[in-house]
């Protein structure tokens, strides 16, 4: 039985309502350099693989992990989150003018729209999750992931057996996302395979550690 451990980074400068900056490139808050070093604290002792996201704010969050367990991460090159905004259309913007053009953006609910040259559409987004996910039954055994909440929101949607192919999928899956418990370092666990299928467990326990240090910090 393979267990894979799904890590959302902690709060980034974004996710705090800063300025905005290229997708890859924001780092985390001071407050989410403190839930690293919380996760990190209580995760995984033996991981056999840790893989994380190509951005910045994911980095930092496995930074802590990676020096407690003595392992190196490896960059993969299907985890890094959905971006379907354009950074030099928001340039300057905080979260609270950001959110009515990401709200828009979902309401529209058009899975072929690239909104600038260099976005993703929301069809290219859920391939390259299905790519991913050919993968999820060769990985090892306690194998950690470190990601993005919206990607990982439709990696367990896709594992739930819904689709993501058009407007209505794309409608369902932003409400599922919306409502899925995933704070800045949240931990899932998947297990698996049986058959195809693989089963999802919170775990609550980190979570609440977590957010105690969010307390202190």
């Amino acid at each position: 039985m393979t267990r894979l451990y799904c890590v959302r980074h902690g709060q980034s400068t974004a996710n705090a309502g800063g300025v905005t900056m290229e997708h890859a490139a924001i780092p985390l808050s001071p407050l989410g350099v403190a839930q690293a070093q919380a996760l990190a604290a209580r995760h995984v002792a033996d991981p056999s693989r840790i893989l994380v996201s190509s951005y910045v704010r994911a980095l930092e969050t496995a930074a802590p992990f990676c020096a407690r367990v003595r392992r190196q991460a490896e960059v993969h090159p299907l985890l890094h989150e959905f971006s379907a905004l354009d950074a030099d259309q928001l340039q300057g913007m905080l979260g609270v003018q950001r959110r009515p053009l990401v709200d828009a953006y979902w309401a529209a609910a058009d899975p072929h729209l690239r909104t600038v040259l260099n976005a993703e559409t929301f069809l290219e987004f859920s391939a390259r999750v299905d790519t991913f996910m050919v993968e999820l039954a060769q990985l090892p055994d306690r194998c950690v992931l470190f990601g993005h909440g919206i990607w990982f929101g439709l990696l367990f949607w896709k594992l739930l057996g819904f689709t993501a192919n058009d407007s209505p999928a794309m409608r369902a899956f932003r409400r599922f996302q919306s409502g899925l418990p995933m704070p800045n370092c949240a931990v899932y666990e998947l297990e698996g395979p049986h058959g195809d299928r693989w089963t999802l467990r919170a775990d609550e326990a980190a979570m609440r550690a977590i957010a105690k240090a969010e307390v202190a910090a």
